[in-house]
């Protein structure tokens, strides 16, 4: 009976360490913030100090144009092994005009996630497909030819 009792026990501490590896694994990139204070920023009305007071420095600045400001979160979530699936997300892009106020505001959700698939494991080249043989053979008998090719003014050849 004890031996059962332990058997037991033993068969249920793996099962619980085993599930463990099952838990579901949540993440967040990007800004921390209110929505209130997302809601808040109005074109005419702010500019680029009342801005960066209340919702903080900009996740990134525009690469093109350094009038553009972006708010980004995403939360996530994956299962054990899988891959990351996006839960929420939202970019807020601030936009001024050339005298630092609000021109724009912007802000946009997951639907602009684009899901990107590869195709295959080999990546498509240009020219000619050789076989194993002759990659290995192709070279047989053009190296060191008499023709010419290949020779230089100071070689001995």
């Amino acid at each position: 009976m004890r031996a059962t009792q332990i058997a037991g026990f033993a068969a249920l501490l793996a099962a619980m360490t085993l599930a463990s590896g099952c838990t579901r694994l949540r993440s967040h990139q990007g800004y921390i913030g209110d929505q209130t204070l997302l809601n808040s920023i109005q074109p005419g009305v702010d500019n680029r100090e009342s801005v960066q007071a209340s919702l903080g420095r900009p996740t990134f600045v525009g690469q093109f144009d350094q009038n553009d400001w972006y708010y980004y979160s995403r939360d996530a979530k994956q299962l054990a092994f899988s891959q990351p699936k996006a839960d929420t997300q939202y970019v807020l892009k601030v936009r001024f005009d050339a005298a630092g106020n609000v021109a724009s505001v912007a802000q946009t959700g997951k639907e602009l996630i684009s899901k990107i698939s590869p195709e295959g494991d080999k990546t498509p080249t240009l020219g000619r497909n050789k076989s194993f043989f002759e990659e290995i053979f192709g070279n047989i008998g053009s190296v060191g030819a008499g023709s010419g090719q290949g020779s230089t003014p100071n070689s001995p050849n």
